[in-house]
């Protein structure tokens, strides 16, 4: 029983990476897909044997015939111990993972990656988002996070948002969401109040990396505290009154997303929207119970825990976004972060969902590969809660990996998975699975990689 239904109408760091400052301190530090680095397959090229030069010869063509038959011979072994090598951890990242009462058949994720793509400017999805989410869902991944989903239409972050603030826009989710379930993903939605990075521009609106004018559909923001965001307008300061109410419309939207059919949910926590904002002690210098100590930066977060918690079925799980650094000296740091999840656990949070950044502008980010994986490992041990990683996760390999060290019990391809809808699939025949372990649609198992035509 669904409790608390309402009646009535009612990166970017992963999807908002324009509103950051990046520096990549290499470029694409990625291992290369076939390198011989991956799951120190050196080591295991070296218990082979190959520790001498099996092309030299003395001269003679005899010695040129063994020498090349040995080079040849070797290049077997090394290429078998590189295989062998590479799909040891394959099954753990094509292992099902479980919170509560949902399953998701392996642990490569779609994150809510933004597509400012509602043109109808009324919060609900359209054929592309059918198409965007089922395609990926027939394309191997084990959960697709629907993106940030405003609770309220001030709640935005751009004019072209999705929402789930009024009951009109339930059916406009559903054949997404039964089409996503049908094609082996677990469906689930991020909610979202954008706060003081609300009312921005996108490709369609114009204003890019701007508050879009209230003559043009933007409207007035709101925040915990009276501080913009970089140069976007001055928000307005938020009342105990409306940040209850607030918490409330995360819940309604919550029983929304439920009826929608939705399996799990997700809180938007990251990023330097409003919920991020209450947490950071640079965003947020409020004076009253939601401001200064840790525990009354959290106190929004925690309410709204606790209100999907209270309206959602008790076998769905609840996953927390967020970002554990701003990458600004005296803001958000791990160690918050950190005491954050171990409160979020107690409140009925299921994962956490670890990303970084967002939140201060102007910021220089060390954006390489993984770079944002050891928070997610540091909150997992510490917090003692499953975690996600992303961030420049692109390889098959790479991401075998992090789950395989448990650094994470997940990963979630966002970019990558943009350019290429049949990550999970690819990633699985480059770990060497075999066609039937990989979770091709019966449709297209004649095209799998690898087949000869």
């Amino acid at each position: 029983m669904v409790k608390g239904q309402p009646t009535g109408a009612g990166d970017r760091a992963e999807g908002d990476a324009e509103t950051q400052a990046v520096a990549p301190t290499q470029k694409h530090a990625d291992v290369p897909e076939d390198g011989a680095e991956d799951w120190d397959a050196t080591a295991a090229i070296s218990a082979n044997g190959n520790a001498s030069d099996p092309t030299r010869d003395d001269g003679t063509d005899g010695s040129k015939r063994k020498g090349r038959a040995k080079t040849k011979k070797q290049q077997r072994k090394n290429a078998a111990a590189l295989k062998s090598a590479h799909k040891v951890a394959a099954p753990t990242l094509f292992t099902p993972f479980t919170l509560r009462g949902v399953t998701t058949r392996n642990r490569i994720w779609l994150p809510p990656m933004d597509t400012y793509s509602a043109f109808g400017r009324d919060g609900r999805p359209t054929q592309f988002h059918y198409q965007h989410y089922v395609s990926r869902a027939l394309g191997g991944f084990g959960m697709v996070i629907a993106e940030s989903t405003a609770v309220s239409p001030e709640g935005r972050i751009s004019p072209c948002d999705v929402g789930l603030w009024e009951d009109d826009q339930i059916d406009s989710w559903r054949w997404i969401v039964e089409d996503v379930k049908k094609a082996g993903a677990v469906a689930a939605i991020q909610l979202n109040h954008a706060g003081r990075k609300a009312s921005t521009g996108c490709f369609s609106t114009g204003h890019i990396n701007a508050t879009v004018p209230e003559d043009e559909g933007g409207w007035k923001t709101v925040a915990p505290s009276p501080i913009p965001y970089g140069h976007y307008d001055m928000p307005r300061e938020l009342g105990v009154d409306e940040i209850h109410g607030i918490v409330e419309q995360f819940r309604y939207a919550a029983v929304r997303a439920v009826n929608a059919g939705f399996e799990a949910i997700e809180i938007h926590a990251a990023h330097g929207y409003l919920i991020s904002q209450f947490l950071d002690p640079l965003s947020n210098q409020r004076s009253d119970e939601y401001g200064g100590s840790l525990e009354n930066r959290m106190r929004f977060l925690v309410e709204i825990s606790d209100a999907i918690r209270s309206a959602i079925p008790e076998s769905m799980p609840l996953l927390v976004r967020i970002s554990a650094t701003d990458w600004a000296a005296g803001g958000w740091d791990l160690d918050q972060s950190i005491e954050t999840a171990k409160v979020l656990k107690m409140h009925g949070v299921d994962l956490m969902d670890v990303s970084t950044g967002g939140i201060v502008a102007g910021v220089t980010i060390p954006a390489q590969a993984n770079y944002q994986v050891p928070f997610a490992q540091e909150i997992r041990d510490k917090a003692l809660i499953p975690t996600t990683a992303v961030g420049l996760i692109t390889k098959a390999k790479q991401a075998a990996r992090v789950v395989h060290k448990e650094q994470a019990d997940a990963v979630e391809i966002g970019r990558a998975a943009l350019r290429d809808p049949n990550w999970p699939l690819r990633a699985a025949y480059k770990l060497g699975l075999d066609k039937s372990e990989i979770p091709y649609p019966d449709q297209y198992v004649r095209g799998a990689f690898g087949t000869s035509r």
